[in-house]
């Protein structure tokens, strides 16, 4: 199991961090209870099983919902 912190560029209103958090949530291997985003600081933090989704698929499906990565940093759990 992994633990990232994926900073995003910005988060524009409340209903984004909604967005993110069910875009994320949906990603096969995502523990969707470790699922946190932070409107104040533009914060995704999420721990996954990397033998089932990568940290790029995780920052893929944010893209694709129209949210920009600024940096990512994965830690061991």
């Amino acid at each position: 199991m992994q633990k990232a912190t994926i900073q995003l560029e910005t988060l524009a209103c409340p209903s984004c961090m909604q967005k993110i958090d069910n875009g994320v949530k949906a990603l096969d291997g995502v523990d969707k209870d470790s699922v946190k985003v932070s409107f104040n600081t533009s914060k995704v933090r999420v721990n996954f099983d990397e033998e089932k989704v990568s940290i790029e698929k995780i920052q893929e499906a944010i893209s694709k919902l129209g949210y920009e990565v600024k940096k990512t940093q994965v830690k061991a759990l």
